[in-house]
């Protein structure tokens, strides 16, 4: 039986989620596995919520020979043969990322990566999704208050803080609902009226941020009504006008005599290219909420902005990006920011960023780890789904062939190394290392 080893995250300074919660940890515990935990006092859950749980505290991880973590791992933090569950970011063959993989190779070590803990459907069974959906509206509101600010305009979004600022999401809920009540009271300033938010995508992310655009009183409208006319037919309006993009919204084939077909774009999106472009101007706040690789169209470029800045100061305000691709689908995300300096303005005509809320350009939000804004929402839920499959995990034989390994299914597939080499589905991360 393995024993387990729960680690400090030390990416970022704000990281307070957990994978397993301490209920869950003393579930297991009672079933004979082992725990020792990394002693943390920034965590949401705390020490003594874990010793109580029957873990053992240490300053760190020594004997376990399964460690769990919840953000990438220092890469001399690994030791030879021994199993890490954590997100590793390496499936998309980042490039930031393959020297982190190809030390894991050379320990010799089993990688399951919870990104890629899939059903037969090839659907995810454990993520933070929604609640990165959540925090990065929530921020995005209040990012967007603080900018109208900044160009002279007093909203009701003023009263918002950040969400990690809130000690829950029922709290957080509350005050969105309040911002709704001042709309309907006092309505918006004209300037910013008709507020259209965008959400590109559909899944647990997208889900997630419009669970809170929701609270207010939100009228969702087509992507095939988003034009100059209906901006200025609906200015002075308060109401709210939420769009959801979806993939053929986002794209077009290249060949004009072709029919968009989702499978094909799946299959060959290099036959595609960007109609997104067309949409921009027209929304106040963008959230971006949707898987993207480098095969894919880019959403926003830099060159579309500085082209939509020459015509002067244009309505979209903000972008939301949740999904966080340093240099993706959104071009002038550079880098993923963190909680404690979540926000930047892009300048079009310098291709430079300015951390905060002042300057010249567009505003992005693009916290790297929304979820930790709700850590104790989010650990639960986490671990809710990741629980049942310990103990198999804990009574597993690494060190057979990957053929005869006995896991689940969706462990099994989303073990990207064993014995430090890459595992039949993840080849492909050969050419990228």
């Amino acid at each position: 039986m393995h024993k387990f080893g729960i680690r400090y995250e030390d990416k970022y300074v704000m990281e307070r989620r957990v994978a397993l919660i301490p209920e869950h940890v003393k579930e297991l515990v009672d079933k004979g596995i082992e725990f020792e935990v990394v002693k943390s006092a920034k965590r949401v859950f705390t020490d003594d919520e874990f010793e109580r749980a029957g873990a053992i505290l240490v300053d760190e991880v020594t004997n376990s020979t399964v460690v769990l973590g919840v953000k990438e791992m220092p890469i001399d933090f690994f030791e030879d043969n021994k199993t890490y569950i954590f997100f590793s970011h390496t499936i998309k063959g980042q490039s930031y990322n393959m020297p982190l993989l190809k030390k894991m190779i050379e320990k010799k070590v089993n990688l399951i990566e919870y990104e890629r803990i899939v059903n037969e459907k090839n659907q995810r069974l454990i993520f933070f999704g929604r609640f990165a959906g959540l925090a990065g509206m929530i921020n995005s509101l209040w990012s967007a208050g603080q900018r109208w600010k900044e160009l002279g305009i007093q909203t009701p979004f003023l009263s918002l803080q950040q969400t990690h600022e809130y000690n829950s999401l029922d709290e957080a809920k509350e005050a969105i609902a309040k911002v709704g009540d001042e709309i309907r009271e006092n309505g918006l300033p004209e300037e910013i009226t008709p507020l259209i938010v965008g959400f590109t995508g559909y899944g647990n992310v997208s889900m997630g941020a419009q669970e809170i655009i929701d609270i207010l009183d939100v009228k969702e409208i087509s992507p095939g009504d988003l034009t100059g006319e209906f901006v200025d037919k609906h200015k002075g309006e308060n109401t709210i006008f939420k769009i959801v993009f979806k993939e053929g919204d986002l794209s077009e084939p290249v060949d004009p005599q072709r029919d968009f077909v989702l499978q094909e774009y799946y299959d060959s999106p290099e036959l595609f290219r960007n109609k997104f472009e067309k949409y921009i101007p027209h929304m106040s706040i963008l959230m971006n909420c949707m898987y993207w690789d480098d095969r894919y169209p880019t959403l926003v470029t830099k060159d579309y902005l500085k082209k939509l800045y020459e015509n002067g100061n244009p309505k979209l305000t903000v972008i939301g990006d949740v999904t966080c691709d340093p240099d993706g689908s959104i071009e002038c995300t550079h880098k993923g920011t963190e909680i404690e300096d979540p926000v930047f303005v892009y300048n079009p005509e310098t291709g430079k960023p300015n951390m905060g809320f002042k300057g010249y350009g567009i505003l992005v939000m693009a916290v790297d780890i929304l979820p930790s804004e709700l850590p104790r929402e989010a650990s639960q839920t986490f671990s809710n789904a990741l629980i049942g499959f310990m103990p198999d995990i804990a009574k597993a034989n690494f060190e057979v062939p990957f053929d005869q390994l006995e896991l689940p299914y969706s462990i099994k597939r989303a073990l990207i190394l064993h014995k430090g080499e890459l595992t039949p589905e993840y080849e492909y991360l050969k050419k990228y290392i």
